[in-house]
């Protein structure tokens, strides 16, 4: 025999377990404190910096090989 199963409360435990789920994944990306941001910025923005000063121009004379 099948067992009884309350729709509303089902899906209400359904919409609080979504919710949860939310509000873990909010923790993970705006939990961090302000300074711990900022450091992570600047290290990015150090990171692309030493990236794009080593970067080779292509040169003006050569056609691009299209």
């Amino acid at each position: 025999m099948a067992e009884i199963v309350n729709l509303n409360k089902a899906r209400k435990a359904r919409d609080r377990a979504a919710a949860k789920a939310k509000a873990v994944e909010n923790r993970a990306v705006h939990g961090r404190p302000k300074p711990e941001r900022q450091q992570t910025l600047l290290e990015r923005l150090a990171r692309d910096r030493a990236l794009d000063g080593h970067r080779r121009d292509r040169d003006p004379e050569r056609p691009d090989d299209d």
